[in-house]
This record gives C-alpha cells, structure tokens and sequence, in this order.
C-alpha cells in the first residue's frame, strides 16, 4: 500500500496542481472525500443487486471491503473504487428466468470472477497487447451491446407493469436530469432520481391508496401499496446482512452452488469487465499524468479475485467505478487514501439492517424507470467502443458476425444440446460474434481482412467506460 505524504499543508490545492495516488490531504478532509465517493457509486451500487435479485446492504459492504482489496492488489497506484457491476446483469435475468436460485446466480458469478483473475494474472505477464487481439474493439462492442439489449424483455415484463406511471415519471426525471445537472449532482442522477421516484410512491400510496398490478414478489397481479416498510420496522440498527431463506423471499448472505448451464449463461460478462477495466485505467492514467500500462493485469486480477471473494458469500459482482473517476476530475484530488476512507465507510453503513430493508423496499415502479434507461446505455455503449475505435461496418468481416450474434442475443434464441444442456441468448451470441469474427478472418482474402477489429487504428487497446456512459468527456472537461 502507499505511504501516503500530506500534499502542502493539507488544506489547498494550488491552481495547477493535483493531489497524487501517494498524497494526502488532512484526514478530515480525507474522510470527506472519502464520504463523496460513497454518494457517488451509492446510486448504482445499490440499485444493481436490488435488480439482480441479491442483497443491496451486503453488496454495499463488499464493495468497501474489495476497494480495500484492490487498493492493496494494486499497491495504491489506481485509485478507483469497486462497486456492483452491471456487466452480468443479463445473465443473471436468463438464470432466474429458469428458475435457478441465489446460490446457483452466486455460483456462476464466482467461477467468471476466477476466469478475469486468471485472465488479469496473464495479462501481467504477458502484456497488455494480447487480450486485444483476441476482443477487437468490434467484438468486445459486441459483447456490451448484446448484453445491454438482452435485458429489455425483463423491463418490460417485470418492472415497467409494476406502475407504469411511476416508472415513466421517473424515466423522464432521470434522462433530463442527467442533462441538466452538472457536476457532481450530474454524476449521481441516478440516485437523486430513486430518492425521487421512492418519495413520489410514498405520496401517491398516500393520496390514491394501495395499486393493483403486477407483484413481482407475488409473481401475479394484487392489490397492494407501493412502498412496503414493514420490513424496515422490523429490522434492527446495527448487525449483519440477514442470512438467505428463500421460502421466506429473503437473499442475504449464503454459500455459491454451481451449474455448467448457468455458468455458461454469465461467462460473457468476462469480456464487459475486461473492456471497462481497461477503459478506466486508461482515463486514471490520463487524468494523473502516470504510466499505468504496467498495473493492467494487476487491476484486472483484482477485480476478478474481489469479484470471486464477494459472491462466494452472496455479494454481488464487482469492477472499477468511472462515477469515481468524474469525481476524482472534478476535485483535482487523486489520494487512494480517499478511496480507502471510502471503502471503511461503505463497510460501516453495510453493518445497519435498517439501512439495507429501507434499499431492498424500493417500489418496483421506480426500478423500472431507472432500468429502461440504464439497460439502454449498456447497449449503446457497444456503440461507442465502435465509434471510439473507427469500427469499419463497411467491411462485411465486421458487419457479418456481428449481425447474427446480436439477432441471437437480443433474441434470445437457443441451442439444445441435451435435454440439461443448452446455449442462448447471450452466451450463445458472445460465442456466436468471437468465433465466427476470428474464423472470418482467417479465411477472409487478405486485401478484405484489414485490421484486426476492422477500425482504422484498431489495434489500439478500446477506449471504454461500460459503467459511467458520458464519464470519459466528464473526466476531460470537467464541470
């Protein structure tokens, strides 16, 4: 870990100057820093396991618990943050959608998260030019397009019907104050407009009494209120996250149990986490003026080890947080002792029950307006790591592949293999775009082939931000 040296006397920042990884402030104010990287990942971070059927308390805690881990991995070079990452979100949809349990989601998590360590471990010795090779910046936009678009089914059949008004009011509030509101009020849009959409709910259960429609608790339309806090009442103040019992509908802390079918179904969100992580050390690098090409592979078995060690008691996955990143712009102050702060007390809020049902009660209505937009910016940002990277679609080597992975995926098609074992949706489609794309190429007439990824400097490593969509021109332009 650094050593951390007091930046001056602790209290300013002279125009011109940043606070490096291995700076300090004083710790009050290191502590207050600390304490707005919380607000910052807060929003994403506790909606995700929410929409993965996990528990938002424990994977709030983990989260602050694998920063300190990646901190340490990284030896305090990177300073980002780890929270719950969006990237299995669709192969998490596919395992419920077969009735597949906590334990078997956890499980299938754990082993991806083993892979990208193993991958991140690799890459360290290896470098950094190799995994490229194999995701072009076509296939890894691919990937994150797929795994995007895939999820809007579950919208659609679960969120939205639950109070179609309420998830359109808060659809609205969160695409235009994610317009309007600049900096760090922009980055944290998403939480501003679930406290929204919560109060909203609270007024019209008021006002208009109990709705009837669709329960997803239920599985079937009843008469009921939006905001339900008997749970909260119940819950005590301080203690751990509860333990699973799924006859009685709580997910908390368990053990992983594995299935091969539903491992396959989350494998895919391997090569999200790989683009993400990348593009976030890239716009670290950038921003604190360091070589940081040398700490990829480490970043990546990072997050692969934090990934396998918080679902291996029932957390939610976890990668570099670019929502950070902004704030990190905005401050001018890049102390991974700030990071460290904000991963104790990500764990502290993490001991409050209380804290954790007040999240888990949150009306499905406000859900399905925040996930219609966030569902869709995973998707559009396989476009970007297409724009980003000159993506050539003229070339059929690119269009081709791609066309049918995504039709696959979105689709959600299948491929039986056996009456246990079967391909769809998004892994069939990964597996669909990276074979058939390097295939092509092999067979491809060299003058048609171009290079590799089809874009015309696509042998560059992608310049990505799957989690924090506009995050990258924030990180150059600060507000």
């Amino acid at each position: 870990m650094a050593i951390w040296t007091l930046h001056g006397d602790g209290k300013t920042i002279a125009p011109g100057e940043v606070v490096a990884p291995n700076e300090r402030l004083t710790w009050g104010r290191t502590i207050g820093l600390g304490g707005q990287h919380v607000v910052s990942m807060f929003g994403a971070t506790f909606v995700f396991p929410i929409i993965m059927g996990l528990n938002p308390q424990l994977a709030v805690m983990l989260s602050g618990f694998c920063t300190l881990f990646f901190l340490l991995v990284v030896k305090g070079r990177i300073p980002s943050y780890l929270g719950t990452s969006a990237a299995f979100v669709g192969g998490i949809a596919a395992i419920h959608a077969q009735g597949g349990t906590s334990a078997e989601v956890t499980g299938a998590i754990m082993v991806s998260g083993l892979v990208l360590a193993a991958i991140g471990v690799a890459i360290h010795f290896l470098g950094g030019s190799v995994v490229f090779k194999v995701l072009p910046p076509v296939v890894t936009g691919a990937v994150v397009m797929l795994i995007g678009f895939n999820l809007a089914p579950v919208v659609a059949g679960t969120y939205w019907p639950q109070d179609q008004w309420v998830a359109l009011i808060v659809m609205v509030v969160l695409v235009v104050s994610s317009v309007v509101l600049r900096g760090f009020l922009g980055r944290v849009a998403i939480f501003l407009s679930l406290l929204f959409g919560y109060a909203l709910s609270w007024v019209l259960d008021l006002v208009t009494g109990p709705i009837t429609s669709y329960d997803a608790t239920a599985g079937a339309v009843t008469e009921h209120f939006r905001v339900d806090w008997d749970g909260v009442a119940s819950a005590s103040w301080v203690g751990l996250p509860p333990f699973t019992d799924e006859a009685n509908g709580i997910v908390g802390i368990h053990a992983p149990s594995f299935s091969l079918t539903f491992i396959v179904l989350v494998l895919p969100g391997v090569i999200a986490l790989i683009a993400e992580n990348a593009g976030h050390v890239k716009a670290v690098a950038e921003i604190t003026k360091t070589d940081l090409d040398p700490m990829m592979g480490r970043a990546l078995a990072a997050d692969g080890l934090a990934t396998a060690m918080a679902t291996g008691v029932g957390g939610s996955p976890t990668t570099t947080y670019a929502e950070n990143i902004g704030v990190m712009a905005a401050t001018k102050v890049y102390s991974t002792a700030a990071y460290a702060a904000a991963g104790v007390i990500a764990m502290l809020l993490g001991f409050s029950p209380k804290f954790g049902a007040v999240i888990s009660a949150t009306p499905g209505g406000v859900l399905g307006g925040i996930t219609v937009v966030l569902y869709g910016i995973i998707g559009l940002l396989g476009a970007k790591i297409w724009k980003e990277n000159g993506v050539d679609f003229g070339n059929p080597l690119n269009l081709m592949p791609v066309a049918a992975g995504l039709i696959i995926a979105i689709g959600d098609t299948s491929l039986r293999f056996t009456d246990t074992f079967s391909l769809s949706g998004i892994a069939l489609g990964t597996i669909v775009v990276i074979v058939l794309y390097h295939v092509c190429r092999v067979i491809a007439p060299k003058d048609d082939a171009g290079p590799v990824g089809g874009g015309d400097d696509a042998d560059r490593e992608p310049d990505t931000d799957p989690d924090g969509g506009a995050t990258r021109e924030r990180v150059e332009q600060p507000a």
